[in-house]
């Protein structure tokens, strides 16, 4: 994966899917969180970003998915248990097969990557500026459809 630490602070690659089915989202967050985010994980070394998604979603919930258009591409400032990060993401729109039985959005799924437990669970778009999502700006561009391409960086440059 495409991750390191340089001067104190990490770097890492990731790629994260965006699922919006009926008027919601698929977003998922480590049992321990208390925020939510996009599905997806760190791209290996030699793998396209789209390939990860796809990777990731069948790893963590056993589901095959296609991966569609590139939508975001996010420069990501964030700190995690008091560790500066530095995040390139790339979100794409992705599909759930045909007949998935994750379009259930009265219950939540359980994944795992590694030994890390996850929960997934679809959320009203409208509902969003309810909720601890992160990065906090798709609070507001997956209400926007159709999706529309983006270059964000997060915080702003200014808030860094």
């Amino acid at each position: 994966m495409i991750s390191v630490r340089v001067n104190g602070q990490r770097f890492q690659v990731r790629a994260a899917s965006i699922v919006i089915h009926d008027g919601h989202v698929l977003l998922h967050r480590a049992a321990d969180d208390d925020y939510w985010s996009l599905p997806g994980g760190r791209v290996e070394i030699g793998e396209a970003a789209s390939a990860t998604v796809v990777r990731e979603m069948k790893e963590e919930l056993g589901e095959a998915v296609t991966c569609g258009p590139l939508v975001h591409v996010v420069e990501n400032f964030f700190d995690i248990k008091g560790e500066p990060n530095h995040e390139i993401g790339f979100y794409f729109q992705v599909a759930l097969s045909e007949g998935s039985p994750l379009v259930d959005k009265a219950r939540s799924y359980s994944g795992l990557e590694s030994d890390l437990r996850l929960m997934f669970q679809w959320h009203a778009l409208l509902d969003l500026g309810s909720i601890d999502l992160r990065p906090a700006f798709l609070r507001n561009t997956l209400s926007t459809i159709p999706l529309v391409f983006s270059h964000v960086v997060h915080p702003g440059a200014d808030d860094v």
